[in-house]
């Protein structure tokens, strides 16, 4: 008998719902509040925030992009790699198989115990020892960036690279060396960063001063 009124009383139906006046308008509210941020956020703000930049800074709001005889030949904030023996070269890049890959900027994470890492700084070593034996070698000319794509160089890695670039531009090493340092930029605001040279701008300069010629 008891085990009977135990299943009659599981067997009765549930109450049904009923949505009351305030859940309505609670939900309501809720579809209404979703909407207008969405709009708001979603649409209005960027839309508000990329016109702004594009009438205040329009060069930094698409890129920087530096433009050759009307070409895009690359952006002052993404470095990219030069081989030539008459070009600064950039820093060692981790960014992609070939570095410099925007669409893979990451370092090596390579950790100091990584036989390739000592493999590859190795390499370089004895790449720029041979190019200059009477300068030490600056440590940004054989260690990569955290992002692989550093457009700049040191002011000291610009200074160990001028007798090479000269050499083979067919310019005195002072004449070089004044456009390195008219291309070298200051800490920011007097004390936030460090001194640097932008590579594609000097490298752009320099073709335009004294381009290269087939050997």
């Amino acid at each position: 008998m008891g085990t009977r009124v135990q299943l009659a009383k599981f067997n009765r139906p549930l109450p049904q719902a009923v949505l009351t006046r305030d859940d309505m308008k609670n939900l309501l509210t809720a579809i209404l509040m979703t909407i207008v941020t969405t709009v708001l956020f979603g649409l209005v703000y960027p839309l508000a925030v990329t016109g702004i930049a594009q009438l205040a800074f329009p060069d930094k709001a698409n890129g920087q992009l530096i433009r050759k005889n009307g070409v895009v030949v690359g952006s002052r904030i993404i470095g990219q790699p030069f081989s030539g023996p008459g070009y600064f070269h950039s820093r060692p890049s981790a960014a992609g198989a070939a570095g410099y890959d925007a669409g893979a900027s990451s370092g090596s994470n390579l950790g100091p115990t990584s036989q390739k890492l000592v493999d590859r700084v190795k390499a370089d070593v004895e790449r720029l020892q041979a190019e200059n034996l009477s300068k030490s070698i600056p440590a940004d000319l054989i260690t990569t960036s955290a992002s692989g794509l550093d457009p700049h160089i040191s002011p000291a890695a610009a200074e160990f690279q001028i007798p090479r670039v000269a050499r083979e531009r067919g310019l005195n090493e002072g004449e070089v060396r004044q456009m390195v340092a008219a291309h070298t930029e200051g800490r920011t605001f007097g004390f936030l960063g460090e001194p640097r040279v932008n590579v594609l701008e000097l490298d752009l300069d320099l073709d335009n001063r004294k381009p290269m010629t087939s050997k």
